[in-house]
């Protein structure tokens, strides 16, 4: 347990003054309760004496309300110093959590879930204040209390004090079984919690999934069950201190019933004055909140340690990539070159890339294609240094990119994954994302390039509409294109599109990629993609498989090799396409034809009604003339 607090040492040196201060203004607070009962068996043996008066009396009630007064202000300074200052060690702490995670690359993220991370960033934090708030607060209680009110006792009436702690060990025992139990059960209960906070998480973040799927019922049962493992565990906490602190209580009373025994017959012997014996009884009554707090502070410490300790896995965490020593802070430019470039992650029985050469000049665009598993995603994710590539493999503008910081690095990169992701926030607040002060100007051409303009008009709010979380309120070709033009507000050296486009439509994906290809003259960028309709703008199309680079060229020169991967793609989506038009010429061939049918019939029935009408007429004629 001291192992884990000494990583608060930083924090208690910071604010040792205020600590001190709330200290001696504890101590100060004790000291007066202590001394208050003087005055009452002062007031009481006055009165038994048959000696008192309002003027005898009046200096000892006096004395009584300036030590009530001097007791009140001390608990506000110790409250003041010591709960302000663990409120900062707290917010401190939050901060450097905070800041650890943004540290942290994406495959730590895999492997602890966002609900035990914000169980950690808050509950865990709560009992780290608690720990070096009121178990502080206690411990010093516990300690000068006790030690003042027993000297007090044994000085005034030492046969009757013995007697009347004899119950105090077995507390004492009690209190460190009390510790032991309460240590683990908290662990667990904070595990659970943590559990339980994931559960809800995931169930909220995928909610159109579990709508789509129809399973409600079964992530309400899930979640049901881990609520009452929480509740279970919890009720083991609570059942240890609803035993603990009655059972204490029972032992303190003892301690009242010996008093009387053993101090009445004192009194009754003329040992003893009325005003000690009610003294020892209020000093006994004070006793208990020492021992009572005792068990309060092991709780609070053990529930602190165990907080502590799983907040220090975060904070103690090592980022598996980070800025090296004597790196250069200075955004890259030029050519991109890997120069047999390999990647292997860990446990994977083969290579993710293997042997990649390539060269990519700057203001060239970079066409990449590939099966699923190919090792697209992760030759895109070696160049900011997502993964950490082999030193002497991965050029930028002629230097390592390990000799980078990861600030200046990244800031080079637009990124537009498949699956965007967007913030709750406003459909411009997002787009603003990557560069607050955007220009009016600016923000309507990105805009305008993402074909997004047309689709915000008719929203009721425009570009102040707020879209769900992750943009659950959007397409997904909305968010792709949201995503697209923050992408494009950075103006990046280098913007990438991984499958960027998948969600829309090919009329507007070649509209998009005109615009952007044209505004992004001179710079470089690299699309992914599974459509040749998309890749053909390239300067270079790669296909990827197994790792390795089997083809390279234009989309021409790719088109050429009939045998080839390329080819065999771009023949599947041409047969798709044609399909798709035939399909559309017969349904609209169906449609007219619905619609000749549905002429004639209607054509048809006024012709009848034409008819019906006339033969009505001659009748009526000649029912007239008759």
């Amino acid at each position: 347990m001291a192992g884990e607090f000494k990583s608060l040492l930083p924090y208690l040196r910071e604010y040792r003054w205020r600590y001190v201060a709330g200290i001696v203004a504890d101590l100060a607070v004790d000291a007066g309760n202590i001394a208050m009962p003087q005055f009452i068996k002062s007031a009481i043996d006055l009165v038994a004496s048959g000696r008192s008066s309002a003027r005898t009396l009046l200096p000892i009630l006096g004395g009584m309300l300036g030590l009530a007064a001097s007791i009140v202000c001390g608990r506000f300074l110790w409250r003041f110093f010591i709960h302000g200052s663990s409120r900062r060690i707290e917010n401190e702490m939050r901060d450097r959590f905070f800041a650890k995670l943004m540290e942290m690359p994406a495959d730590w993220f895999r492997a602890n879930k966002s609900g035990d991370i914000m169980a950690r960033a808050t509950n865990d934090m709560g009992a780290i204040r608690q720990a070096t708030g009121m178990g502080f607060i206690t411990f010093i209680d516990g300690v000068f209390m006790s030690a003042g009110i027993l000297a007090v006792m044994f000085a005034s009436a030492p046969r009757t004090a013995a007697w009347a702690i004899v119950p105090l060990p077995l507390i004492t025992v009690l209190i460190i079984l009390f510790g032991r139990m309460t240590g683990s059960r908290f662990r667990r209960v904070q595990e659970i919690f943590a559990h339980l906070a994931g559960i809800a998480q995931e169930s909220v973040a995928g909610i159109r999934v579990v709508k789509a799927f129809v399973k409600e019922g079964l992530f309400a049962a899930i979640f049901a069950r881990s609520n009452d493992d929480y509740r279970d565990a919890s009720m083991s906490l609570v059942r240890v201190f609803g035993f603990f602190f009655p059972f204490i209580a029972f032992l303190s009373g003892t301690t009242t019933v010996i008093l009387l025994l053993v101090g009445g017959s004192a009194v009754v012997g003329n040992h003893m004055s009325p005003g000690e014996i009610v003294a020892l009884l209020a000093y006994l009554d004070m006793l208990i909140w020492p021992m009572m707090g005792a068990g309060f502070t092991v709780n609070t410490i053990q529930r602190g340690a165990a907080s502590l300790r799983r907040v220090n896995e975060v904070l103690d965490a090592k980022p598996s990539i980070a800025t090296l020593p004597g790196a250069v802070d200075e955004r890259p430019e030029g050519d991109i070159e890997m120069r047999n470039l390999h990647y292997n992650y860990e446990d994977a029985p083969v290579p993710a890339l293997a042997g990649i050469d390539l060269a990519v000049p700057r203001g060239t665009t970079l066409g990449i294609l590939g099966r699923v598993g190919s090792g697209k995603s992760t030759l895109l994710k070696v160049l900011p240094r997502l993964i950490d590539p082999p030193s002497g493999s991965v050029f930028m503008g002629g230097r390592d990119v390990r000799g980078l910081t990861l600030s200046a690095l990244r800031s080079a990169f637009g990124f537009v994954p498949q699956d965007s992701f967007l913030f709750s926030d406003s459909i411009a607040a997002n787009l603003r994302f990557g560069k607050g002060d955007l220009g009016a100007e600016r923000f309507a051409r990105v805009a305008s390039i993402a074909a997004l303009d047309e689709d915000v008009a008719g929203f009721p709010e425009g570009w102040e509409t707020v879209v769900g979380e992750r943009g659950l309120t959007l397409s997904g070709g909305q968010k792709q294109r949201v995503a697209i033009a923050r992408a494009l507000a950075v103006d990046p050296e280098i913007l990438v599109l991984d499958d960027a486009l998948s969600a829309v439509d090919a009329d507007t994906e070649e509209r998009i990629l005109a615009a952007l290809l044209e505004e992004r003259r001179g710079r470089t960028n690299i699309i992914v993609s599974h459509r040749v309709s998309t890749l053909r703008h390239a300067d270079t199309i790669i296909v990827l498989e197994s790792g390795r680079i089997v083809q390279r060229g234009s989309h021409a020169e790719l088109l050429a090799e009939a045998a080839g991967f390329y080819a065999e793609i771009a023949s599947l989506q041409a047969l798709e396409a044609q399909l798709s038009e035939t399909e559309q010429g017969i349904a609209k061939d169906a449609a007219a034809a619905k619609t000749a049918e549905a002429a004639k019939t209607a054509e048809a029935a006024g012709a009848a009604k034409t008819a019906e009408a006339a033969g009505a007429a001659k009748t009526a004629e000649a029912t007239s003339g008759d």
